[in-house]
């Protein structure tokens, strides 16, 4: 390289401290003159060769120039800032400036941050960039807006008719039936449809119908806020809106799926009229009873064609529209879906519509005074037969509660449902509760045996999984309610293990929390005078003490809470109760998987409480003791294992996590209690079963409902019988059923628990042993007390029991039939737990004298419990 293209060394002064030289001259107000035009020697880097480029060149020509002129342009401004009162100068002056000055700002598309000024100023936007932002903002949406209009079209009412079927499958995926689909869609024209139908709904949905554009911005807004947030989806609220909805068969609650709702909604206020519109929403509403469409629900109904309903019918459909679950007669899905619950709803509802027509000049006041009363509905049909019904209704609910849906969004199909139900085992209950009922029931020959109902269910205890129930005669034979998941019949001496449970792991106000023994002795007697953690004695409402009624008279004096168990003795449990604290024995039913909503509200601060005044279903009752046979770990009741929709898998179907109920030790104390119970006591007719077996009888007042609750290691099972007055929905005393006296827990209950578990436990080659129960807590009361025999001061009507002496024996059985009887002569003197093992000691009154209805909420017992949600907690 020649030399002269080599860079030159820069000699002393050059550089930075030329640079600030040069600002400490501009900033004094000279202009700093381009360096080398001085002549100084130290004003240039070096010359080029002698005689070989002439004259000598400044270093930079005119780009240090340039840049000589921005540094005076900038030295200017910042000497001139003081004096404006913008920013001083860098401490020590102006030349002791470091580097060199930012170089010319460019005009930007977007000035944000804004040039030109400092501190937070920068980050205030100017009035030019919000104009601009917001114009832009509302063409980008106008541009949106015409963009969805144009891409979405007006549904048609035919296409309801594709909707898909809901397939159910077996525990095995095979599968167990389909519903839905194609079945009762029919659509009529609008001149078929009444005009009182019309006003009816426009009354009672969108009495500005007619004149509004077809939406509402502020449901919509509340919707999407709602679904923002997280919350529970909202539908559309205006009939164009809804019958959109009813068109769009995809069931996704999206952000996606309610703006192009919106659009469908405009187009259609626009594109269609509102006689067409209303006509669609008629024909493609759900109405209930698998009714979609009008036509479908006049004869689904009344059994008449859409128009020729009546305006009081009319009244009738749109009251149902409003939610179908709740507004059906027939009941629903959920605790809150009764018979009882819907009918008051929906007569409340059709009143109200009635009025409505009236306020909004639907109807004349002199048309509404001819309309008369609730109209009478056509009995309902089904064509699903046996058990199908109510399994398909208890996975239905645990599908809606799991996947947010409503029972309405789930009945439009498309979902594969697979349950945890074993079909063989649930042929096996039926066919159990079948015989006994063929033997011991003849309703032609007996007034007593008419409406008689079984309800029963059986649980994996290590998954929760609902493996079999049985709910009834069957949807196809007109018996709706499912009787494994009633609400309303008490559950009588088979709440007294939770009693047992809760003193075992809280204690008693005598043990100072620490567990109580099942060796602990508390006294037996009749009429035994129930006290208070203070030693007074309870007060009844006449102002005397309190006594506890037992089913017989029998001085038992001090036993063992072993042998009142055995025995189904009340005086004893009614007093543990209030010493352990009836919110402990409430606290235990939880943590079992009972919910709140099931405790007798009436009772739950009353002695009677720890004698199951309570009302859970069989499920629950099923699935609470599976954590006597699991070593006190409880998981929820599930019937579901997997959802299938448009081939995607649908979350939140995991099967339930472990919880903590009580210790294995306890656990382990209760079921060594019942399996005694099973072998000397009331629940001696399962005795021979063949196989390790733990159970508990109940019987309430006037035998009402009478139960047996018992399990394995594998499973757990609870049946329950009852009697209802179809009328009125209220219990019935089954003294006299069969044609016996009266009925307990360890006569037909056992009996139909037996007959499945012989048969369910075939799965099993070895059924698994119960563990060892280990000593567990003190023994209290251990001195005996005298026993005597009270004089009676109540009356009840007493059932056949032996007078056993008050002598305990804790392991010797009771004596040895010494004659044959029949399977269901249950006077016989064999080993029948009811009568002659020791009566089951039944739900007695609460602790004030004045007699009360043991069912809970006035003993309807043909609601549903709403194992999974709703009321049920």
């Amino acid at each position: 390289m020649s030399e002269h293209r080599r860079k030159p060394p820069q000699p002393q002064g050059g550089g930075r401290a030329a640079t600030r030289r040069g600002q400490a001259g501009s900033s004094s107000g000279r202009r700093a003159a381009p360096r080398g035009a001085t002549g100084s020697p130290s004003d240039s880097y070096g010359s080029g060769p002698s005689g070989s480029e002439g004259e000598e060149r400044p270093y930079g020509g005119r780009a240090e120039a340039r840049r000589a002129a921005q540094r005076g342009a900038g030295s200017r401004r910042r000497a001139a800032e003081p004096a404006r009162g913008g920013r001083r100068a860098a401490p020590g002056g102006p030349g002791r400036g470091r580097g060199r000055s930012a170089p010319p700002t460019k005009k930007r598309f977007i000035d944000y941050p804004r040039a030109g000024k400092y501190g937070a100023a920068r980050w205030v936007p100017s009035w030019r960039l919000v104009t601009g932002t917001f114009l832009a903002f509302m063409g980008g949406l106008v541009a949106a807006a015409g963009i969805g209009y144009a891409m979405v079209g007006i549904p048609k009412q035919q296409d309801t008719a594709l909707a898909q079927n809901n397939v159910f499958y077996w525990s095995n995926n095979k599968q167990m039936a389909s519903t839905g689909g194609q079945t009762n869609r029919q659509l009529v024209s609008n001149s078929e449809i009444p005009k009182a139908m019309k006003d009816a709904v426009v009354s009672a949905e969108n009495a500005s119908f007619y004149e509004d554009n077809g939406i509402d911005p502020a449901g919509i807004g509340r919707a999407l806020l709602n679904m923002a947030r997280g919350g529970e989806t909202q539908g559309g609220s205006t009939i164009t809106q809804q019958f959109v909805k009813n068109t769009y068969l995809s069931q996704e609650q999206t952000l996606s799926r309610k703006f192009k709702e919106l659009f469908i909604s405009i187009k259609v206020g626009q594109k269609m009229s509102k006689d067409d519109i209303l006509a669609g929403y008629l024909n493609t509403a759900y109405y209930g009873r698998n009714a979609y469409g009008i036509q479908a629900a006049a004869q689904a109904y009344f059994g008449v064609d859409a128009e020729k309903l009546i305006p009081s019918q009319c009244a009738f459909l749109a009251a149902v529209l409003k939610g179908p679950n709740f507004y059906n007669p027939d009941g629903g899905v959920g605790a809150n879906a009764t018979e009882k619950a819907n009918t008051k709803r929906a007569k409340e509802r059709w009143s109200w519509i009635l009025d409505r027509m009236v306020e909004v000049k639907r109807m004349t006041p002199a048309d509404r005074a001819k309309v008369g009363d609730f109209p009478t509905l056509k009995k309902q049909t089904s064509n699903l037969s046996g058990q199908s019904g109510y399994l398909i209704d208890i996975a239905k609910e645990y599908v809606a509660k799991k996947a947010g849906l409503s029972p309405e969004d789930l009945e439009k199909g498309g979902y594969r449902i697979y349950t945890t139900f074993d079909k063989q085992k649930v042929n096996e209950l039926a066919a159990a509760v079948e015989k006994t009922e063929k033997s011991f029931l003849d309703p032609k020959k007996r007034e007593k045996d008419k409406y008689v109902q079984f309800g029963g269910a059986s649980v994996d205890p290590k998954s929760g999984a609902i493996v079999a129930l049985y709910g009834g005669a069957g949807y196809n034979k007109g018996h709706y309610s499912n009787n494994a998941n009633t609400l309303g019949v008490p559950v009588g001496s088979t709440w007294k293990p939770i009693v047992l449970a809760a003193s075992m792991k809280y204690g008693t106000y005598q043990t100072n929390g620490k567990p109580l023994s099942p060796l602990a002795k508390y006294n037996g007697n009749d009429l035994l005078e129930i006290k208070d953690q203070n030693g007074d004695p309870i007060m009844g409402d006449n102002g005397k003490p309190f006594r506890q009624k037992n089913e017989g008279t029998t001085a038992w004096g001090d036993v063992t809470l072993r042998k009142a168990m055995e025995q189904s003795i009340n005086s004893p449990f009614a007093q543990l109760g209030i010493d352990v604290g009836l919110s402990r024995t409430q606290e235990m039913a939880k943590d079992m998987g009972i919910s709140p909503a099931f405790f007798d509200k009436a009772n739950i601060r009353n002695v009677s409480f720890s004698l199951g005044t309570s009302t859970p279903s069989a499920i629950r009752m099923a699935d609470a003791y599976g954590a006597f046979a699991n070593d006190g770990k409880h998981f929820e009741p599930f019937s579901v294992t997997k959802v299938i929709k448009d081939g995607k898998q649908l979350p939140g179907f995991e099967k339930p996590e472990e919880e903590d109920a009580m210790e294995p030790n306890v656990a382990n104390n209760v079921t060594d209690v019942l399996e005694n119970v099973v072998k000397n006591g009331t629940g001696k007719k399962v005795a021979d079963i063949g196989f390790p077996v733990a159970g508990k009888t109940g019987t309430t007042d006037e035998n009402k409902s009478a139960w047996f609750v018992g399990y394995t290691r594998e499973l757990s099972t609870a049946v329950t019988l009852f009697r209802t007055d179809p009328a009125k929905g209220k219990l019935l005393s089954m003294n006299g059923t069969g044609g016996v006296p009266s009925i307990h827990g360890g006569d037909i209950p056992a009996q139909v628990w037996k007959d499945y578990m012989v048969e369910a436990m075939k799965s099993w080659d070895t059924p698994e042993p119960f563990p060892e129960a280990q000593p567990i807590g003190e023994i209290i009361n251990d001195t005996p007390t005298p026993s005597a025999i009270p004089t009676p001061t109540e009356t009840e009507e007493e059932s056949p029991s032996p007078t056993p002496t008050p002598s305990e024996s804790l392991t010797s059985p009771s004596p040895t039939p010494t004659e044959t009887c029949g399977e269901f002569d249950w006077q016989c003197n064999n080993a029948n737990g009811g009568q002659n093992g020791g009566s089951d000691g039944g739900t007695t009154t609460s602790p004030t004298p004045t007699e009360t209805e043991t069912d809970n909420s006035g003993g309807n017992a043909n609601g549903n419990g709403g194992i999974f949600g709703g009321s049920s907690g």
